[in-house]
């Protein structure tokens, strides 16, 4: 039996549990022990697991894991997650710089009450690849790159089955790594309604860089302006753009700590 020491948080109930690399057991596979973890009843359930090292250049490394046990490279709502538990360990202060999987992040406590947390990450810039694609005939879409693989979906309302049209695009033979997909209802220049289909994890109730991709997408578009409040069915996440980079607004609550115990087949 291996025994793996976690924290679990949420980021507008998107939630990750996180552990050290110097406290794991060596010797098995991490994809295995990531679908485990993760399994929401027979594991302590999470959109995704989160390794951390301690990093030169930065306050902590991390690497992510999603619940199905690929690798994906950053997540907005689990970074802050991350910054949390280092500020809570006494590692980090008021700005916290974690490196991932799309670069050295940083990051600013804005507020904290206890275990819960306000803070404001540096989402970096957006790459628009195809502004107005095609890859859904009839459906208006973009296609771009926030550190990780957006396609964001233009919707009028949620009245269809949006989730079996994410399930499509993230396969996609468009994206041959996947994609996340956002479905996106604008409101007015500065609100947006939006669901979400990650990549590795399926329906969440909340992303932060799926928030921003559908930010990003709509401001390319010309539909919204700075800033942006992106309404989810978690509660909102906040957008704002300054000197070309996108900062994403949001909680973080640690809510557990404990140890799983996993038999690998």
């Amino acid at each position: 039996m291996v025994t793996i020491p976690f924290v679990k948080a949420h980021g507008a109930r998107n939630d990750f549990l996180l552990t050290w690399r110097s406290e794991l057991p060596r010797g098995f596979d991490l994809a295995e022990a990531a679908r485990a973890i993760c399994g929401r009843h027979t594991g302590v359930g999470g959109d995704g697991w989160i390794i951390l090292d301690r990093a030169a250049g930065a306050d902590a490394a991390i690497e992510l894991w999603n619940s199905d046990g690929s690798r994906s490279e950053i997540s907005g709502n689990g970074t802050r997650c991350a910054a949390a538990l280092l500020i809570d360990s006494g590692l980090a202060d008021r700005d916290i710089s974690i490196a991932t999987g799309a670069g050295v992040k940083k990051l600013t406590l804005l507020g904290r009450n206890g275990l819960k947390f306000e803070l404001e990450m540096n989402m970096g810039s957006a790459r628009i690849e195809e502004l107005e694609s095609e890859v859904i005939p009839g459906r208006d879409t973009v296609i771009l790159n926030i550190g990780n693989p957006q396609c964001a979906v233009f919707v009028k309302d949620f009245d269809f089955d949006w989730r079996g049209l994410g399930a499509e695009l993230e396969r996609h033979p468009r994206f041959p790594e996947r994609t996340n997909v956002s479905f996106v209802r604008v409101i007015d220049r500065h609100t947006m309604d939006v669901r979400f289909f990650e990549r590795g994890a399926g329906e969440t109730m909340s992303s932060g860089t799926g928030s921003t991709g559908a930010g990003a997408a709509a401001m390319a578009r010309g539909l919204v302006e700075n800033p942006v409040q992106v309404l989810t069915p978690a509660g909102a996440l906040n957008l704002r753009w300054e000197a070309g980079d996108i900062l994403l607004a949001g909680p973080a609550e640690i809510v557990a700590r404990g140890s799983f115990y996993w038999n690998p087949q």
